[in-house]
């Protein structure tokens, strides 16, 4: 039996996740689910000085697997490392995984180096008027994630990786990256292999997105890229993520807290339902990540039971519901 730790988080987070964990075990109920306490409210409730403990981290690295909800760092001098940033370096994620697909439009995944560069954390005050941040890239982490975007572009059969850095600027940090990545490039010579500065990235994406079919890249242009590929899928709420490392993965939606519409009941489950498929295909529960997949897409395809931000006007509760019931159907002809 797997089991999957989950962390609700903060704002949406408290309506999705419990949504998705319905939808979970409807379709894989063989699988045990474990809550873990993070986040911003977390902090506020109990008064504690970090966002995640250390006991939720030792459970969370006990689990096959976790699913975690939005979670809100609040910005400003002082405040403790967000829930993501600590649960990839403690436990070693070190790919961002995040698959965009829009039909006639879009189907890339964006590969992103997720343990290290400027979202390290490392940043001093040195004067109340004067700040610094230190952006670490090693050829260690930047090789590993290399080698993991083509052995996965190969498995799925891509043909194509586009290195994005900005080498021409940042000539040591971006240029160690760069170096990296064409040399494990040179060893896989049937993937046709580019490089684009992420400017220049980031223009295509709007200009011609089916260009692209794997983009490899920086933690924090990864991340950037990424919210520019959901604007361009349609919503933000549309786009899962994966975490993965070598003994542990953690899975959620691209989205924030958002905390404007918290508590409303208007929050979009997709995004955190799509991340729990993926959860599925790693725990080794492939036909259930598939059916799973099928359903929700079903719901956001028809466009009649949605949440606002697609253009509906149905509410969290009943979005996850008309996807439980597709599900229902399509396990009923198994």
């Amino acid at each position: 039996m797997a089991k999957v730790g989950y962390i609700e988080g903060d704002g949406i987070g408290h309506e999705i996740v419990p949504a998705a964990i319905r939808i979970l075990k409807e379709v894989a109920p063989q699988i045990e689910f474990i809550p873990i306490e993070a986040g911003y409210d977390y902090m506020k409730r109990t008064g504690a000085n970090v966002l995640i403990p250390p006991d939720s981290i030792e459970v969370a690295a006990s689990c096959d697997a976790l699913l975690k909800g939005p979670t809100t760092t609040p910005p400003g001098p002082g405040i403790p490392k967000g829930v993501a940033v600590v649960l990839r370096q403690a436990l070693d994620l070190y790919v961002n995984l995040r698959p965009f697909q829009y039909p006639n439009r879009m189907d890339l995944i964006i590969v992103r180096e997720n343990t290290e560069g400027l979202y390290k954390g490392i940043e001093h005050r040195l004067t109340p008027n004067v700040a610094i941040g230190v952006r670490v890239i090693t050829k260690f982490n930047s090789q590993r994630i290399a080698e993991y975007a083509y052995r996965m572009a190969s498995q799925k059969k891509r043909k194509k990786i586009t290195i994005v850095h900005k080498a021409n600027v940042m000539k040591e940090t971006c240029g160690l990256f760069r170096e990296t990545c064409l040399s494990v490039a040179s060893k896989h010579p049937k993937l046709e292999t580019e490089e684009m500065h992420v400017d220049t990235a980031a223009m295509n994406l709007v200009l011609n997105p089916k260009r692209f079919d794997v983009i490899l890249t920086t933690n924090m242009f990864g991340d950037i890229l990424s919210d520019l590929c959901a604007g361009i899928v349609g919503s933000i709420g549309l786009c899962p993520s994966a975490n993965i490392g070598d003994k542990h993965a953690m899975f959620e939606a691209i989205h924030g807290s958002a905390p404007d519409i918290a508590g409303k009941g208007i929050a979009n489950p997709t995004g955190i339902i799509l991340a729990a498929a993926l959860m599925l295909d790693y725990l080794g529960y492939v036909n259930e990540a598939e059916m799973l997949r099928k359903a929700t897409l079903n719901v956001v395809n028809e466009g009649v039971k949605v949440t606002p931000d697609l253009g509906g006007t149905a509410s969290t509760e009943e979005m996850t519901g008309e996807i439980l019931k597709k599900l229902r159907e399509i396990l009923s002809q198994r």
